[in-house]
């Protein structure tokens, strides 16, 4: 990993507005989103898992994570950070070791997930890779599941969400992610408990850009939305071609040239 990607990346997490953080599943998209301006680039766990033909939630297996991951940062210039989901292990050791692999291979930061279980067993990994990885910087993005798996609501889910973020720091995490986090002034008190550059996923209910902005929100994840648009299409198209309409495609289909120009001269 380069550790200027790292820095840059970091510093994306330091603007006025939050970062906008387009998730990718494969090259082709992680490249198409880098051409269209992203200024860094996520995987999306499920959109990875789903393209690579595994059921997300934990059964994508280590290696066809590591070759996917070495695809899309082959065609990508700009940071890449990649969902590790919870480490695909129990073991703290072993889930070190496999992000030590992703940090190899040149991704700039992980999410790592606690899925609403005991925050203990999350804390016990980001120390393993803090303690594996050594000066090898990377940004640890700790996921917590309270609103996603509706662990508490109100007042209460602000209060298990801080007591796990403020114990993910702790441990040597750099950020938080809070996936199912909508309301901007919930958001607002976990920013200022916790000194955490905090992630939210877009989500048809979230508050708007500048609330979340004025709520201390650093970073906004697209999650799997990207993918099921993209793929959402590609069902139609094919039901349309399916049913004798021709040609296949719509109006908003890529161009050939400008597609197959992004790969022009990469490396091998």
């Amino acid at each position: 990993m380069s550790t200027d990607l790292h820095a840059r990346f970091a510093a994306l997490h330091d603007s006025a507005s939050p970062l906008l953080l387009p998730n990718a599943w494969d090259a082709a998209s992680a490249r198409l989103w880098e051409s269209l301006g992203a200024r860094a680039v996520a995987t999306s766990s499920a959109a990875l898992a789903w393209a690579c033909g595994y059921a997300d939630g934990g059964k994508l297996p280590r290696d066809v994570l590591l070759h996917a991951t070495r695809a899309i940062l082959r065609v990508c210039s700009v940071p890449v950070t990649v969902d590790v989901e919870d480490g695909y292990a129990a073991d703290p050791a072993a889930v070190a070791a496999l992000v030590r692999d992703v940090a190899a291979a040149g991704a700039v930061g992980i999410n790592l997930e606690d899925g609403g279980g005991d925050p203990a067993v999350l804390a016990a990994k980001i120390r393993a890779i803090r303690d594996a990885l050594g000066a090898t910087p990377l940004f640890v993005n700790a996921r917590t599941d309270v609103y996603l798996r509706g662990l508490a609501s109100g007042a209460d889910a602000v209060a298990m969400t801080t007591e796990r973020l403020a114990l993910y720091r702790e441990a040597g995490a750099d950020g938080g992610f809070v996936p199912g986090l909508v309301d901007a002034d919930a958001a607002a008190q976990i920013a200022q408990a916790v000194p955490l550059a905090i992630n939210v996923m877009a989500l048809p209910s979230l508050a708007p850009v500048d609330a979340l902005a004025r709520a201390g929100v650093r970073r906004i994840s697209a999650g799997p939305g990207l993918f099921d648009a993209a793929y959402g299409a590609g069902r139609d198209a094919t039901r349309a071609f399916l049913a004798g309409e021709l040609p296949a495609g719509g109006g908003g289909k890529l161009d050939y040239a400008a597609m197959n120009a992004l790969f022009a001269g990469l490396p091998a």
